[in-house]
């Protein structure tokens, strides 16, 4: 049999996923020097982009800027875009291996991890997930509910994500407007009686997961103080030891931003945004009609492992903090994705350098690949999985040389468009997407904004006239 490649028989790859995983490894398969190739790709949501547009925070336009590179690969004419095509209810892995040579499953990780503590199913007790999800116009979330009358509210976690709520919570009305936030969420937090807000860290200053920029922009809020404890904000000796020794610029660079939040000042703005460090929650207490009305946390102490890393240690140090609402930002994860071999353990696919492996003989799985945050797990930022695609489509392309693809018979290109009609009729293609796309940032340039979301998937059918 002739090997795929060539002019008469293109080598077909469908991705599953449009986020930056799933773009950059068809971008790096499109520009293989003499390798003919059509790639598909699949998502359940009328929008590409992934957490690019349902994730990234509103007030962060430049990082969204990276949608131009993405519609530079959608433009080539090898590329497909199969919007609203849902991987295990339109359309199954069998399907795809009558139609494609190779698979990449590039879903990310859909969903968040627990705390696993007492009252952690409380009412006023929210996954951050879901909250940035809920104010960046997803689909699926635009009807939750969050109650905005809490005057304090807590955000477990010292990630990216977790300042992200800790900002969208604290802005003022002005400059939620000037963003591309859900126009329900901006309505809703315009009318925020939210007064403090606590970031909570399990371990200290120096080993927060938040950026540089993330954490020197809360100081640029126009309505609110961020606050820190002076005690807090100091180095224990053990990261103290550990930063001298490593000297990592970065790192010292986000202790000193820290400490320079730790100075008393005067309170002039509505609301206060405390850091604390070295703290964990145990248990979310409630009332009798089962709200959230504190966070009993435990102070820590680090201690060095083995491994050499330091870990938080609880002591018998505990206090309560009084807040109507609570946030859990501890993590992403992935999920399982059916007659995909899954790692249940660390929440991502089982593979081996983006090759899925079969759970019996730990060997790869013919044609079946993984690329993002469902490969790695939830690490990283957007560019961080450009290399990791780029290792995935290296193994396809090894693979691809030595014989071993998916042998699918040589249906003409445009049969599995065919069943894709059949299944999911109102799917949206890429120019639906750029018509949709058009109008958002019209309706946007109209009060002043970068775009104005459609927040349904409804709305997005009616606007392409279906």
């Amino acid at each position: 049999m002739t090997q795929p490649g060539t002019e008469t028989y293109p080598l077909r790859v469908a991705i599953i996923g449009s986020g930056p995983a799933a773009f950059y490894a068809a971008d790096h398969l499109l520009k293989q020097p003499g390798l003919v190739v059509n790639v598909d790709m699949f998502d359940r949501l009328p929008t590409p982009y992934g957490l690019v547009r349902a994730g990234v925070a509103p007030d962060h336009q430049k990082i969204k800027s990276v949608t131009k590179i993405f519609d530079h690969v959608a433009a080539n004419p090898c590329f497909r875009f199969f919007g609203l095509v849902e991987y295990g209810k339109d359309i199954s892995l069998d399907d795809l291996e009558q139609h494609y040579h190779q698979i990449l499953f590039a879903t990310g990780a859909q969903t968040d991890r627990r705390m696993g503590i007492p009252g952690e199913d409380l009412i006023g007790s929210h996954a951050a997930t879901s909250f940035v999800a809920w104010y960046n116009g997803h689909p699926d979330f635009r009807d939750y509910e969050f109650d905005l009358t809490q005057e304090r509210v807590a955000v477990v976690g010292v990630g990216n994500v977790a300042m992200d709520v800790a900002r969208i919570l604290s802005l003022t009305p002005a400059e939620l407007a000037a963003t591309d936030i859900a126009d329900y969420a901006l309505e809703a937090l315009s009318k925020s009686r939210v007064k403090e807000v606590y970031l909570l860290g399990r371990r200290g200053p120096a080993q927060a997961a938040f950026t540089n920029p993330e954490i020197k922009e809360l100081g640029d809020l126009a309505g609110a103080e961020v606050h820190i404890l002076p005690e807090e904000a100091e180095l224990d000796p053990l990261s103290k030891a550990d930063l001298e020794a490593s000297k990592d610029r970065t790192t010292i660079k986000k202790v000193e931003i820290i400490q320079s939040y730790a100075h008393e000042k005067p309170r002039t703005k509505p609301r206060t945004l405390y850091l604390r460090f070295l703290v964990s929650p145990v248990e979310l207490i409630g009332n009798a009609a089962g709200h959230v009305t504190a966070l009993r946390l435990v102070k820590n102490v680090l201690y060095a492992t083995e491994a050499g890393t330091l870990s938080p240690k609880p002591t018998d140090h505990f206090e309560e903090l009084p807040v109507g609402m609570v946030f859990r930002s501890v993590g992403y994860r992935g999920v399982a994705l059916p007659g995909i071999p899954f790692n249940e353990r660390w929440g991502v696919i089982l593979n081996q350098k983006g090759r899925v492996l079969d759970p019996d003989t730990q060997q790869p799985l013919t044609g079946i690949y993984t690329s993002g945050w469902i490969k790695r797990g939830p690490s990283g930022v957007i560019g961080t999985n450009k290399p990791d695609s780029v290792e995935t489509v290296a193994c396809m392309l090894e693979d691809l040389a030595q014989g071993a693809y998916i042998h699918t018979a040589q249906h003409p290109e445009d049969r599995i468009e065919q069943l894709v009609r059949t299944r999911q009729p109102h799917y949206v293609s890429y120019a639906d997407w750029k018509q949709l796309d058009a109008a958002e940032l019209s309706q946007g340039q109209v009060q002043g904004r970068p775009r104005v979301k459609y927040t349904s998937v409804a709305e997005m059918l009616k606007a392409l006239g279906r």
